[in-house]
């Protein structure tokens, strides 16, 4: 049977009485050599070394047991009991506790080798800590999402059952099911990507190619929804701007903000997206006129699995802009957010990687 890490302890310890019996003998070794030495280049008036021995050892061996216990006092209190505090802050982060912390009672003045090892253990558990918070919330976060569409196709299947009901409403079950199904496979595609990107998994491929088509392209794609939706779409792409970067994973990040701006605006409302060239970047925004966010919402807004409408009453799984986010970042671009409640949204990306115009022609 192996033996649980939390069981788990030292075979020889730095401290023990035998430690102490193997610097006495070390000690005394080391002084007797030292006196012999010292007295053989003397005149010695009391005979020679040999007939002095018994005193010298008597000296040795005095002298050894004080220097010796000088040393484990000195050792026990810088050595020993601050290892002791930082084996059981260990043995309670290997038993899962991550919130144990090392006290520090030093003066940052004098720090030594030991106190960096103390800070460094309570860095170490605070990351542990906030990687075991993050862990808690997706674990209870894809629970959620996936238990509610789940929900949907188990509840409209048992309905579909019965074989009394109308064509319009089997119709209707069979909808609802392949939506909650749509749903469903947008959620593991989206963790799959997120957690590539999290991952370096998906290296940048840099190519050049013009952003003003692009960002086009994907627009077009949105024509049918727009319409659907009643949302006006107002353009203002400065032309030529190229850039050397991914095109596919830049694709992900347009898809991602247009999406979002829709979900977010009502029936009626506006989007905007422009292209810009400031200096030596491509400034991309794209703005809508929906239900906007808090402050504190925006602080959050990139954050996996958050969402700032908490009655989910817009259909999403909070991992749109994180993946941008990532996206952004792996790129090397810059991304933000300006909001006002009740008057609209603006993300702003800002793509350093940009093409010079003598580059272009």
């Amino acid at each position: 049977m192996k033996e649980k890490p939390a069981e788990l302890s030292y075979k020889r310890s730095l401290f023990s009485i035998k430690s102490y019996i193997f610097y006495f003998l070390i000690i005394a070794s080391a002084i007797t050599c030292c006196i012999l030495l010292f007295l053989n280049h003397l005149e010695v008036e009391y005979g020679s070394v040999y007939e002095s021995g018994k005193l010298t050892a008597m000296n040795v061996i005095l002298i050894s047991l004080i220097v010796t216990v000088l040393d484990g006092i000195y050792r026990k209190i810088t050595l020993e009991y601050p290892m002791k505090r930082i084996l059981k802050a260990s043995q309670k982060m290997i038993e899962g506790d991550f919130s144990v912390r090392i006290p520090l009672s030093h003066n940052y003045d004098s720090t030594n080798e030991l106190d960096v090892l103390t800070e460094n253990f309570n860095r170490i558990a605070e990351e542990l800590s906030s990687v075991e918070t993050l862990r808690t919330d997706f674990v209870s976060n894809v629970s959620h999402e996936i238990k509610t569409p789940l929900s949907v196709i188990q509840n409209y299947a048992a309905l579909l059952q019965d074989t009394d009901i109308p064509d319009e409403n089997k119709r209707e079950y069979a909808g609802a099911i392949v939506d909650a199904c749509r749903r469903l496979t947008g959620l593991i595609t989206n963790i799959l990507k997120l957690n590539k990107l999290e991952n370096q998994q998906i290296f940048p491929e840099a190519r050049e190619f013009d952003l003003n088509t692009q960002l086009s392209e994907c627009m077009i794609r949105l024509d049918d929804v727009l319409e659907r939706m009643d949302l006006d779409l107002e353009t203002d792409l400065e032309e030529r701007v190229k850039v050397k970067s991914d095109e596919e994973l830049l694709e992900l990040v347009w898809n991602n903000l247009l999406s979002n701006a829709i979900k977010f605006t009502q029936p009626g409302g506006k989007i905007k997206v422009s292209l810009k060239r400031e200096e030596t970047a491509a400034v991309i925004k794209i703005s809508d006129t929906g239900c906007g966010i808090s402050s504190d919402v925006g602080k959050r807004i990139f954050e996996k699995f958050y969402q700032g409408d908490s009655s989910h009453a817009t259909q999403g799984n909070g991992l749109g802009l994180a993946l941008v986010k990532r996206v952004v970042d792996i790129i090397g671009g810059d991304i933000s957010v300006e909001s006002k409640l009740g008057e609209g949204t603006t993300f702003t990306v800002r793509l350093k990687n940009i093409l010079a115009e003598a580059q272009q022609h």
